[in-house]
This record gives structure tokens, C-alpha cells and sequence, in this order.
């Protein structure tokens, strides 16, 4: 039987870090307290005007490829996750791969805003199983910068920039134990950018809006009950997980995750304080940054889990 693997990870940040007095700095009505107490949240990265999407995701890729130690050619399977791509067409996957120098690999971008890493990898890991590819790059980038509306301090503070990635490899040996993934459309109105480009004109509004509450409320419940779910489709307890890679969005949410797992806080992978809330890129930039300090061991039991506008939410439990 087939199965798949994490063969390498990496992830990459834009320039250096803004820090909420940098915000306050800039304009932001704001304070450092208020941002801290009610999110976790101490900094996040900005790119740069030049730089898109795919410019984040190569440098992620590149850094995969490279823990992995996998040639580009090997990859015959490129999926991107973003809510902001490139551009409307061509994906953001086919631009990557472009400048990856890669060719002839499936490449194709998925939508599912914060759970579109865990959606990707969960899509990556049928297309290895069924036998039809071998290695694949499971990408999460974002310039949520792009789409905020820097008068809104209830938003524009929660969100950064940034890039993760996860080479993805036929194995012998079960390596993505469990996935799932949901999503309820009717929750559509809580999280959005109401916009649309229409005859070269923007319609309705191009912001990132959000009812704090409604989300909190709701990601706190999918986030235990799916890790309950995943952890039972693969025949363990959750007491067995090793680390939790949540969605890196609230530190309160985070708390309230673990809390309702019986997960200590050792046992939770971070982030947040540092990136602030990369969406798409979030998992994939804290699973990185645990793999490269020694945290997370080969062999161990890890449960990545994200949840994003839609309502999407999708968790994948891995021995790493």
C-alpha cells in the first residue's frame, strides 16, 4: 500500500518584523497592550510592494526542497494555497512553477482561505495514495496585507504576510495518518472580502470584514470537534497527539483549543506572537519553525488543523 510522507518543510518571511508600536507609527490607531492582550499578536511581516505571492512561495519551496533533499524535476505535483493570488489567471501554482524552473507537474491553486494548507495537504495525499504522482509541494502563501483595510484597527492588526511549504512523498510507512475537512457556506457572511472585479471595476468592498465574536465562537467548537474526529479516524486518543499545530490566528482561540483537547501548553505549537495571522500560510509557517528549533521529532504524532472564511475548516493528523 501507498502512502504519504512529509519529507521536508520550509517557510519564508518578508523583510523584517513590524511590531504593533511600528503600526501605531504608522498610522494605526492602536496600542500595543490592546493588540497583545486581546490576540497574542506582537508582530507581523509586510512585503514589500514589489513582491506577490509567488514570490513568497518560491523562497518557501526552495527551503522544502532543500530539508527535503529533492531536486525541482522530482515534483510532479505543485498545489497553492492563497487568497491572494498573483493574479485572477494564470494560478499562482503555474507561476510558481515557472519560477521554480520546473515543468510538466499538475499545478493548480485551492481557495479555502486558513484551512487552505490543510485542504491542499489533504488533496495532496489522495493524489499520492490513488499512485497517480510520487512528490508534491504542498504550498500556503499569502499578502494579506493586500486586502486590509488599515483604518479598521479591529482587523488590520490580526494579519500578516508570509509563506510555508511541505515537500510531499510517496512512502512505505504511513505518514498522514487522518484528514478532514468541512466547510458551511451559510457562515459565509462572519469572514469575507465582499468584492468583485467586474468590467475593470471593483465591486462592492475590497476589505477584509469580520464579526470577531461570531468567529471566535465558531472556531473554538470545529477546532476541538475536528481534532476529536481525525484523532478517531485513526484509531487514537488525543492524548496521544504530540504537538497541535493550530491555525495561528488568536492566542485566545489557541488556549481555548487546547484547553478543550486536555492538551497542555507545552504540547502547542505558537506562533501567532511572532507572525501574527498569515491565513493560508499560518500552519505551514508554524510547523516549520518547530521542526527547525527540535521540537517536533521524526516519529512523532502531530495534528495540524486550520479554520478560514467560508466557513472552511479541515485538520491532518501526521507521524512526522
Amino acid at each position: 500500500m501507498t502512502f504519504s510522507r512529509i519529507a521536508g518543510v520550509g517557510s519564508f518571511l518578508p523583510g523584517n518584523p513590524v511590531s504593533n508600536s511600528d503600526l501605531i507609527q504608522r498610522g494605526v490607531d492602536t496600542s500595543d497592550e490592546w493588540v497583545a492582550t486581546r490576540t497574542g499578536i506582537r508582530s507581523r511581516h509586510i512585503a514589500p510592494p514589489e513582491c506577490t505571492t509567488s514570490d513568497l512561495a518560491l523562497e518557501a519551496c526552495r527551503n522544502a526542497l532543500a530539508s527535503a533533499g529533492t531536486d525541482v524535476s522530482e515534483i510532479d505535483l505543485i498545489i497553492v494555497a492563497t487568497t491572494t493570488p498573483d493574479f485572477i489567471f494564470p494560478s499562482t501554482a503555474c507561476l510558481l512553477q515557472s519560477k521554480l524552473g520546473n515543468k510538466g507537474a499538475m499545478a493548480f491553486d485551492i481557495q479555502a482561505v486558513c484551512s487552505g494548507f490543510v485542504y491542499a495537504l489533504t488533496i495532496a495525499d489522495k493524489f499520492i495514495r490513488s499512485g497517480s504522482h510520487k512528490k508534491a509541494l504542498v504550498v500556503g502563501a499569502e499578502v494579506f496585507s493586500r486586502i486590509l483595510d488599515w483604518n479598521d484597527r479591529a482587523t488590520c492588526v490580526l494579519f500578516g504576510d508570509g509563506a510555508g511549504a511541505v515537500v510531499l512523498e510517496a512512502s512505505e510507512k504511513p505518514g498522514i495518518l487522518a484528514t478532514v475537512a468541512h466547510a458551511d457556506g451559510s457562515q459565509n457572511g462572519i469572514l469575507s472580502v465582499p468584492g468583485s472585479l467586474r468590467n475593470g471595476q471593483v465591486v462592492g468592498d475590497p476589505f477584509l470584514r469580520m464579526d470577531g465574536q461570531a468567529v471566535f465562537k465558531f472556531a473554538v467548537r470545529v477546532l476541538s470537534e475536528m481534532a476529536e474526529e481525525c484523532c478517531a479516524q485513526a484509531g487514537i486518543a488525543t492524548s496521544d497527539i504530540d504537538w497541535l499545530v493550530p491555525h495561528q490566528a488568536n492566542m485566545r482561540i489557541i488556549d481555548s483549543t487546547g484547553k478543550k483537547l486536555g492538551l497542555p501548553v507545552e504540547k502547542v505549537v505558537v506562533t501567532v506572537d511572532m507572525h501574527g495571522n498569515t491565513s493560508a500560510a499560518s500552519v505551514p509557517l508554524a510547523l516549520d519553525q518547530a521542526v527547525r528549533d527540535g521540537r517536533i521529532q521524526r516519529g512523532q504524532k502531530v495534528l495540524l488543523e486550520g479554520v478560514g472564511g467560508g466557513f472552511t475548516w479541515g485538520a491532518a493528523l501526521l507521524e512526522f
